[in-house]
């Protein structure tokens, strides 16, 4: 029945590696639609596409059981994690739990926070609840990937999410390898940031990904790259005003990547 969403498999037998899936088809034609558009009447249907950056948020909280206002557009994974891990007003002393597998997008931005007097406690991905329970006392963030990029071992995130619960730890998860394939609802694993690109299991392009980032935790987490649409009076570029974004748009700097919203949100349509 959805083979034919699939004109990948007429060429190849397409054998999953963990990296850069085919995209389905819907993603392609809606890219294709933008793109043609563009070309004969450049920016002329403006408004359609800023109904399409809304449309792809609410499609990107309806698949993850958040909400829109919780949802930015994002670059891909690194910089949803980055957005976090760099947003935080991080003071000395200051502890997180971390997992040894990861792939350098989940390892990166907390080694950096180091330098700032942040320690990082190392567990194996497959560590029992009792153990990053221990960890996560005193600890103040937690951050996991969903499924493994190597081993491809799943996590128990409602699991954790509720030890990070009971230790008031804040809970961020690297998604990619999971979201799309297997359910997500941030509600009920307690997840306070998840990020995910569209170019594995969401069957979208590369270059354009989805950080969810709760209505809480936004209030703890600056913008660190700033530009002009990061700011609640955007639309108005005459004013000076810096008041950020009611919403979770406060981390999207700047023009969208446009092609790439149109390609996403027809993917998780598709997939929804």
């Amino acid at each position: 029945m959805y083979r034919e969403f699939f004109p990948v498999t007429r060429n190849l037998i397409y054998l999953n590696h963990a990296a850069v899936a085919p995209l389905c088809l819907p993603a392609a034609e809606a890219m294709q639609r933008f793109s043609r558009d563009a070309l004969d009447f450049g920016s002329l249907h403006y408004a359609e596409w800023l109904e399409c950056y809304d449309g792809l948020r609410r499609s990107a909280a309806r698949l993850v059981n958040g909400t829109p206002e919780e949802i930015a557009v994002v670059k891909n994974t690194s910089e949803g994690i980055s957005t976090v891990a760099m947003g935080i007003d991080w003071r000395t002393g200051d502890k997180i739990v971390a997992f040894e597998e990861e792939f350098p997008a989940n390892q990166y931005p907390w080694r950096r926070l180091e330098k700032q007097g942040v320690t990082i406690e190392w567990l194996p991905a497959t560590a029992p609840f009792e153990r990053i329970e221990q960890a996560a006392r005193g600890a103040r963030l937690l951050s996991i990937s969903f499924v493994q990029f190597l081993s491809g071992f799943r996590a128990d995130l409602a699991g954790i999410g509720e030890i990070c619960r009971r230790q008031g730890v804040i809970f961020v998860v690297d998604a990619i390898q999971g979201l799309g394939a297997f359910p997500v609802d941030v509600q009920a694993a307690r997840i306070d940031a998840l990020a995910a690109d569209g170019h594995k299991w969401l069957l979208g392009p590369e270059g354009c990904g989805l950080l969810y980032i709760s209505r809480r935790l936004q209030e703890e987490v600056d913008p660190v790259e700033f530009g002009w649409t990061n700011v609640s009076s955007y639309n108005d570029y005459a004013s000076r005003d810096m008041t950020l974004r009611c919403d979770a748009g406060r981390y999207e700097c700047g023009t969208l990547n446009t092609i790439g919203c149109f390609g996403l949100r027809a993917a998780l349509d598709f997939l929804l």
